[in-house]
């Protein structure tokens, strides 16, 4: 009783047993884990255990949680597990797979919650697992369940699929590949095979198929006694439920349904409405269509059978008509895209490489183009192999003469069509082709053919006018520049070249000019008129009348610029002309030059790098604006220099800045320092403009002599020698010695510096080379010095066969090595030399 009185409800709710704690822990319904924060098992209940067969020694102090775990529960534990108990202190229902002793897996749902001390770090971690084997196995037969209703749902899908898929279905390619899946996914077919009929061709042809190595996968003639053409015949549908009916009805069948295994095959013709003469159905073609080991259909499925070839036939008579339309609009698009493209070149040849280009491969396996342009017979083929060459020809020279077609037939031995290529009534050639297999069509292939043959030869006709015409253009524009450029006499060389605009019928305005003014006194001139056509070429001729005229020896560059601005004055087409203009004294070598709004010409002396020429500029001739006043600039040449005087055509593009083509010009001139002056203007323009150019090119390279004497100073690098070599073996060549003393004198100075960087530079990568070369009517003596330290006398270098060379190659030797070493190498001139 209480004190008030009244009952003690504590005494009334006490159990009439006392329950253990370590007992309610050990065997509670669910497992329990005490953990230390990095996983280690301190604790485990009896339950726990139980489940996995462990014993408590196992686990307590020797286990981590997760060494427990499948190896997906670790990845798990590790992505998900930990981090969230670190950042939540708790985790509930996650689902692990926990590894018993025996191997087995347990499924369970764990929920842990991190304990912290005062300070907030991790304690331990308290986990509860719970089994749940019934879940797992509750889920399996949930999902079990389901996939058998959505197999269910699947094949309802399928069906409706099929009739989707063949009322979307445009080609006939299309509907083929609805149509033979069809019976694999609505049926469980092993295999399928569509043939159509080609009433053209009168065959049965193999479409596609699932597995096309299961029967006779081929062609066949509409006549054929195969089973596919007597069903083809006569429409009905037929199923082969055995060996002995394919012996009895089908014998074309039996070896591959024994070969397979198969021994159900359904024949089911395509067929669209009564659109026959005699009001009946028409057989499109026929889907085959077979089963593993033998296979009932029920009356439900042939009903089903029977719809589906209702379905495929009108979806085939539908994408027939749609083919039709599309091979229609198919050839309008590529004869429309072919006179296009033929359009975008203008000259013969490369028109007829396009339209080869056109129809090989997508139209024609094989093409040619046969024509006669004026003398010369051009034959272009492209594709192979060629068809039969006799026969080819004798159908080529008929179609020649007559005008007339000859298409090709069926059976014909050639399989190749002849066209006449005609234009204003004329016959200017033929085209011969052989139709891809593909894109053969007897009822739209001879207007196709014919249509584009028309096309091909107004447009073939159009590039011979257009080449004649160009020809007369190039002609006249080459009569207008400069006739014959002095001879140099070894004092000078000039090298030119022109090359139009390469679409371009009009005459250009670029021109260039070099005459002696005196017996030592050279003028060179590049300029370039504005605008294109007669008018311009006109004035290139006056401009470059009145250079000549104006050149003296006496008043120089300046003043003969000062001159032609009066000439504009006169000649007012003349007027923003720009000119560059030089004249060199041979005895000297100084040349004096201005640019009157030209580009600078470019400067290659012996040594150094390439340099624009910037200074006496000065606005083009005949300028009303800015300063009108003339400069020229004078400095003297070395022997050996080159300078090259060019018009925009070289460098400016509409791609890049004027500053890069500067930049492209002076590196590729750079590169060319040693080649012949002969073809260095045309290896220019075949780098920085190519053939297809948009603007004319003019240039004029001038050569001063050779330098008497060579000197370069090189690194100690075995990949400088071969510079050196070419810059030594160009200087020979300039001056005339001959080939037996040029390869001695190679070999020697290339011993000579190849022994100076191993031996004399050994351990310095950092030492400089001399060789200083001279040249003499007698000899050539070559110099090379070092300032490394060799080891021992010269003798005694043990490596290679170098002054062994030396000595072989040049007829005296001599070493020095008083201030590090130099060898003296000197060799005769011999007879061969010039």
């Amino acid at each position: 009783m209480s004190d008030s009185g009244g009952p003690d409800v504590t005494q009334e709710l006490r159990l009439p047993w006392d329950e253990d704690p370590d007992d309610l822990y050990e065997h509670a319904p669910c497992g329990y884990l005490t953990t230390l924060p990095d996983g280690t098992i301190v604790r485990v209940n009896q339950t726990f255990l139980t489940w996995t067969g462990y014993t408590r020694g196992e686990l307590v102090g020797h286990r981590r949680f997760r060494d427990l775990l499948s190896s997906g529960g670790q990845i798990y534990h590790e992505t998900h597990y930990a981090p969230l108990l670190r950042m939540q202190d708790e985790v509930h229902e996650l689902a692990f797979d926990v590894v018993c002793a025996d191997g087995r897996q347990l499924p369970t749902l764990v929920n842990s919650m991190l304990g912290r001390d005062e300070s907030g770090q991790p304690r331990a971690i308290r986990t509860m697992i719970f089994n749940a084997t019934e879940r797992r196995q509750y889920e399996k037969e949930l999902l079990h369940a389901r996939n058998i209703a959505e197999a269910s749902e699947r094949r309802v899908r399928v069906l409706q699929q099929i009739v989707a898929d063949l009322a979307a279905a445009p080609t006939e390619a299309e509907v083929a590949e609805s149509v033979v899946r069809a019976p694999e996914a609505a049926f469980g077919a092993a295999s399928s095979s569509i043939y159509l009929v080609d009433t053209e061709r009168d065959l049965i042809v193999a479409v596609t198929s699932t597995d096309p190595t299961t029967g006779n996968w081929d062609d066949m003639p509409r006549s054929s006694a195969r089973a596919v053409a007597r069903v083809a015949e006569r429409g009905d549908l037929h199923v082969v439920a055995s060996l002995t009916e394919a012996k009895q009805h089908f014998p074309d069948l039996v070896e591959s349904m024994r070969r397979s295994g198969r021994n159900t095959v359904v024949l089911l013709p395509l067929t669209t409405g009564p659109t026959d003469e005699h009001g009946g159905v028409v057989t499109l073609g026929v889907l085959a269509f077979s089963f593993k080991g033998e296979h009932k259909l029920t009356d439900g499925e042939l009903r089903v059978v029977r719809l589906l070839g209702q379905q495929a036939g009108q979806a085939l008579d539908r994408a027939r008509l749609y083919d039709d339309a599309r091979r229609r609009e198919e050839r309008s698009k590529f004869l429309a895209e072919t006179t296009g493209a033929l359009d975008e070149v203008h000259r013969l040849q490369p028109r007829i490489h396009r339209l080869l280009d056109r129809l090989v491969p997508e139209v024609a396996d094989w093409a040619e183009v046969r024509l006669q342009v004026g003398a010369v017979p051009i034959e272009e083929p492209k594709g192979t192999p060629a068809p039969d060459t006799e026969l080819l020809m004798k159908r080529v020279a008929k179609v020649a003469a007559s005008g007339e077609p000859i298409f090709a037939l069926e059976g014909d031995p050639l399989d190749c069509s002849v066209l006449p290529l005609t234009a204003r009534g004329l016959v200017l050639g033929t085209l011969a082709l052989r139709m891809a297999p593909d894109r053969r069509d007897a009822a739209g292939e001879r207007v196709f053919l014919s249509d584009l043959a028309d096309r091909a030869g107004l447009a073939l006709e159009n590039a011979r006018l257009y080449e004649q015409e160009r020809q007369i253009a190039r002609t006249l524009q080459r009569s207008l520049l400069a006739g014959d450029l002095p001879s140099g006499d070894n004092r000078f060389a000039v090298e030119t070249f022109y090359q139009a605009a390469g679409q371009d019928l009009e005459v250009g305005g670029d021109w260039y000019d070099a005459f002696l003014i005196t017996v030592d006194k050279l003028a060179v001139v590049v300029g370039d008129v504005v605008g294109r056509g007669i008018d311009a070429a006109t004035t290139m001729g006056q401009l470059r009348s009145a250079v000549r005229a104006l050149a003296s020896n006496e008043d120089g560059p300046a003043r003969l610029i000062e001159g032609l601005d009066r000439f504009c004055e006169r000649v007012e087409s003349a007027r923003m002309a720009t000119v560059a203009y030089a004249e060199i004294d041979l005895t000297t070598g100084e040349i004096a030059y201005c640019c009157a709004g030209h580009l600078p010409p470019l400067l290659q002396e012996p040594a150094g790098s390439p340099e624009f020429l910037m200074h006496a500029r000065s606005a083009p001739i005949g300028s009303r604006a800015g300063n009108l006043s003339r400069t020229e600039h004078r400095r003297r040449l070395s022997a050996g220099s080159r300078m090259l005087l060019y018009t925009d055509g070289l460098i400016e593009r509409r791609s890049r800045s004027i500053d890069k083509g500067f930049e492209i010009l002076a590196r590729e001139y750079a590169r060319r320092r040693d080649a012949p002056l002969q073809g260095l203007a045309a290896g220019l323009a075949d780098t920085l403009v190519g053939k297809d150019h948009a603007d004319d090119v003019c240039m004029l390279c001038l050569s001063l002599g050779t330098e008497e004497r060579i000197e370069r100073t090189i690194g100690a690098d075995r990949m400088q020698i071969a510079l050196l070599r070419a810059d030594l073996r160009t200087w020979l060549v300039a001056h005339g010695v001959g080939a037996e003393c040029r390869d001695a004198v190679l070999l020697a100075c290339s011993e000579a510096v190849a022994n100076a960087i191993e031996h004399g530079y050994r351990d310095d990568p950092f030492g400089m080379i001399d060789v200083v070369a001279t040249v003499t009517d007698d000899a050539v003596e070559v110099r090379v010095t070092d300032r490394g330290t060799w080891r021992g006398p010269l003798g005694d270098v043990s490596r290679g066969r170098g002054l062994q060379l030396i000595r072989e190659s040049m007829d005296q030797v001599l070493f020095d090595r008083s201030d590090g070493t130099t060898v003296t190498m000197r060799r005769r001139r011999g007879e061969d030399d010039q």
